[in-house]
C-alpha cells in the first residue's frame, strides 16, 4: 500500500486523469462502479472477478485511482491487471470531480452464481389442475405444514416424488401449492444444475437450498431429477454425476439446517432414478393420464381463452384424445388448429381445423391408444 503522504502521480491519458491538486476540480464525495470485466476475450481467463472483502477494495481502488477525474458512465481501469481490467462509473457525486483520500468507493456485486436460482410466486391455484385427484389428496399434509410447520416437528414431511407421463399437471400443481399457501417456490430444471467445472454442481445445490433456507417456508421443485440422478447403471450414458448426486443427497437427508423447506421431485420415468436418492422420498405420487370426463373438462377450459370464435363437438375431440395429457391437448391439438384457422384468416376455429391439427401431429382417430404415453 502506497504512504498517504506520497505525491499522487499523473495517470495515463485513457483513464482520463488529472493531478489532485487541481484546484479548478471538485472532490468526489463518493463513486459507485460495477465490474465491467476485460476489454477482450483471453484465453483460460474468466470476465468478472470476486470481490472478497468490499472494504478491502475501497482502500485498494482509492488508492490506485487516487487524483482521477471520474464521471457517470465513463470507465476506469485496473492497471495493476493485464490485460487491463474494466470497472464501469454507474454514478459519482459530484459530476466531474476527483478522487481523493476522503472518497468513499463503492463496487456493486451481481450474484450471477445465484441468477437462476431466484424464488417466483405463483398465482396457480390447486382447483385449476384439472383431475389428479390422488395427488392433490396427498400433497394436503405438504400445505398443512407449510401453513403451520412449527407444529410437525420431527414428523415433517421433506422430500417427495412427483413421477408419471410428461404433460399431467406434475409443475402445474406445484404451482398450485405454493399459490395456495403464498409460499416462495424455486422452480429448477435439473440441467441448470449441471457446472462446467468440478465442485460447480455441488455449489449450486448448496446455495439454492440456502436460499430457500432464509426465505422458508419455501419450495424446492427439481423438474426431471433423472438428468442429475440417473441410475448407477445408466451413468455412462452421461458421464459421472456422483458429485451431484452426494451433494443432493447431503441435503435431502437435512444434514444442512433446511427447516420449512420442501424438496419436490418431478420425473417421467422413476424406475430411472438413483437408488440412493430415490430412497430419500418418503412419499412417490403417481400422475396418471386424464379420464374421458377430465379431458372434457380440460378441452372446456382451454376453448373458454380461445381469442377466435369456436364451434366444437366436444364428445368427439374427447374420443379422438384418448391417452392424450392435458399438455398434448392445448398444444398438439388446440393451439394448432387455433394458428391454422388464423392463417387462414378465419374468425372461428371449427372441426375442420382440429382435423388438420390432428394430421399434423400424426394422430390417427382411429389408433390413439398409445400414442403418447
Amino acid at each position: 500500500m502506497k504512504n498517504n503522504s506520497k505525491k499522487s502521480e499523473p495517470k495515463s491519458q485513457s483513464q482520463k486523469s488529472s493531478i489532485f491538486a487541481n484546484d479548478n476540480k471538485n472532490v468526489a464525495e463518493c463513486v459507485v462502479l460495477k465490474s465491467a470485466g476485460y476489454p477482450f476475450d483471453f484465453e483460460l481467463m474468466e470476465n468478472t472477478l470476486e470481490i472478497t472483502d468490499k472494504s478491502l477494495f475501497e482502500q485498494y481502488a482509492r488508492d490506485q485511482w487516487l487524483g482521477m477525474e471520474v464521471n457517470s458512465d465513463s470507465y476506469l481501469f485496473d492497471q495493476k491487471i493485464i490485460p487491463d481490467f474494466a470497472f464501469k462509473v454507474v454514478c459519482v457525486r459530484p459530476e466531474n470531480s476527483i478522487i481523493s483520500e476522503q472518497t468513499k468507493i463503492k463496487i456493486i456485486i451481481e450474484d450471477k452464481k445465484d441468477s437462476s436460482l431466484k424464488s417466483t410466486k405463483s398465482d396457480v391455484k390447486i382447483c385449476d389442475v384439472v383431475g389428479q385427484d390422488n395427488a392433490k389428496n396427498k400433497i394436503k399434509v405438504i400445505e398443512k405444514f407449510l401453513v403451520e410447520p412449527e407444529s410437525f416437528g420431527m414428523w415433517a414431511p421433506r422430500n417427495v416424488l412427483f413421477y408419471g407421463h410428461p404433460g399431467t399437471g406434475k409443475t402445474m400443481l406445484v404451482k398450485g401449492l405454493a399459490g395456495e399457501v403464498d409460499v416462495p417456490l424455486y422452480l429448477v430444471k435439473a440441467t441448470s444444475l449441471i457446472g462446467e467445472h468440478v465442485g460447480d454442481a455441488a455449489s449450486k445445490i448448496h446455495d439454492l437450498y440456502e436460499k430457500a433456507s432464509k426465505n422458508s417456508p419455501s419450495i424446492i421443485f427439481i423438474d426431471e431429477i433423472d438428468a442429475i440422478a440417473l441410475h448407477r447403471s445408466f451413468q455412462s450414458l452421461r458421464g459421472d454425476v456422483s458429485e451431484i448426486v452426494n451433494a443432493l443427497l447431503t441435503e435431502m437427508d437435512g444434514i444442512n439446517e433446511n427447516d420449512s423447506v420442501i424438496t419436490i421431485c418431478a420425473t417421467n420415468n422413476a424406475s430411472s432414478l438413483d437408488n440412493a436418492v430415490r430412497s430419500r422420498f418418503e412419499e412417490e405420487i403417481e400422475f396418471k393420464l386424464p379420464s374421458d370426463d377430465e379431458r372434457y373438462e380440460i378441452f372446456e377450459k382451454n376453448i373458454s381463452t380461445l381469442p377466435l370464435k369456436h364451434d366444437l363437438n366436444l364428445k368427439k375431440l374427447v374420443k379422438v384424445s384418448k391417452n392424450m395429457s392435458g399438455r398434448d391437448i392445448k398444444e398438439k391439438i388446440l393451439k394448432t388448429a387455433l394458428h391454422h384457422a388464423i392463417a387462414s384468416d378465419k374468425d372461428c376455429v371449427d372441426m375442420a381445423d382440429i382435423d388438420y391439427a390432428l394430421n399434423s401431429s400424426k394422430i390417427k382417430v382411429n389408433d390413439v391408444k398409445g400414442m403418447f404415453e
